[in-house]
């Protein structure tokens, strides 16, 4: 099959997130996707921006908050970043040929990279690429960011990071888990390593790429509805403002904020904020909460839902 290879003259994260949203539902090829954000921080499809971003700070900086629609963690963008989309069909999809394109890209300046955790790639024991996955009607997609020359004071500065979750890790800031891959080698920009993704990719998959025009693609009407649903304030911000958090953990999967609207020992509503990448589990959660009486605890199967019924019952 043949592979295309995008890479985006934009620097707005609604346009940006528009095409590879329109590309997982379009793309009729193996496609490599590259873009970078301004001043952003992107959020998981489920989790509370209040709670992870300073949200007021950033916005009065002029930066974006931006919610993606796959699941993990929220990570901050800036014109240091690279971030990559892999848009694949679901015959032939496949986590680890496009974690070998991001590895042998990095590795070409003379690193060494590993894999760690649920979805992180490492140098040096740091990292500095985190990655999600969601799975389309047609095609599934991994994307991720690459940290190559990002301010740190300003990721320091926009993120609220759980204190559990830097207890768990054994650190005592994120900025001690993350590295630009400049410190390692300063000859790594994001215009320098642009060539060597697109070698490793076509290595990877055995072939030429195409280049496809992103100045041509956004001027679908398709990628411009996206583009409003992302730069909606109902998409980004959704009602977490009417909610204060009753219950947070961390569990081995992930961290987890449960707000619940209860009625007569009876739950009405639910907000369940969450960086875990198991969407279905956290569906499968809010279906079994919802109009559940709070004395009696709906069966599961799933470790993820039953350790989030636990913080209620």
């Amino acid at each position: 099959m043949k592979q295309q290879f995008i890479v985006s003259n934009q620097t707005n994260p609604y346009w940006n997130i528009a095409v590879e949203n329109y590309l997982v539902e379009h793309a009729e090829c193996i496609t490599l996707y590259l873009w970078r954000n301004r001043r952003t921080v992107v959020i998981g499809q489920n989790q509370n921006p209040f709670s992870e971003v300073n949200v007021e700070a950033l916005e009065a900086d002029g930066g974006y908050l931006m919610r993606r629609k796959t699941g993990g963690g929220a990570v901050y963008h800036d014109d240091g970043n690279l971030n990559f989309s892999f848009v694949v069909p679901k015959s032939l999809y496949d986590q680890r040929r496009q974690f070998a394109v991001i590895q042998r890209a990095v590795e070409s300046f003379g690193l060494h990279t590993e894999l760690s955790g649920r979805n992180d790639i490492l140098a040096e024991g740091r990292k500095f690429s985190g990655n999600a996955f969601s799975k389309g009607r047609v095609n599934d997609l991994h994307h991720g960011t690459l940290l190559i020359s990002g301010d740190m004071s300003d990721l320091a500065r926009y993120l609220k990071p759980k204190p559990a979750k830097l207890q768990k890790h054994g650190v005592q800031s994120v900025r001690s888990r993350v590295v630009n891959l400049s410190e390692l080698d300063p000859g790594i920009t994001p215009d320098s390593i642009v060539p060597r993704l697109r070698a490793a990719f076509e290595l990877e998959y055995s072939g030429k790429s195409e280049y496809s025009e992103y100045s041509e693609i956004i001027k679908r009407p398709e990628v411009r509805a996206l583009y409003e649903q992302f730069a909606s304030p109902e998409w980004k911000y959704g009602r977490w403002r009417m909610f204060t958090a009753q219950r947070s953990a961390q569990f081995d999967w992930g961290g987890v904020e449960l707000s619940l609207t209860i009625d007569n020992d009876v739950i009405t509503e639910v907000q369940l904020a969450s960086d875990a990448l198991d969407l279905a589990a956290l569906d499968e959660t809010r279906c079994l909460l919802t109009g559940a009486d709070t004395k009696k605890r709906p069966p599961s199967e799933s470790a993820i839902v039953n350790d989030i019924l636990s913080l209620v019952y």
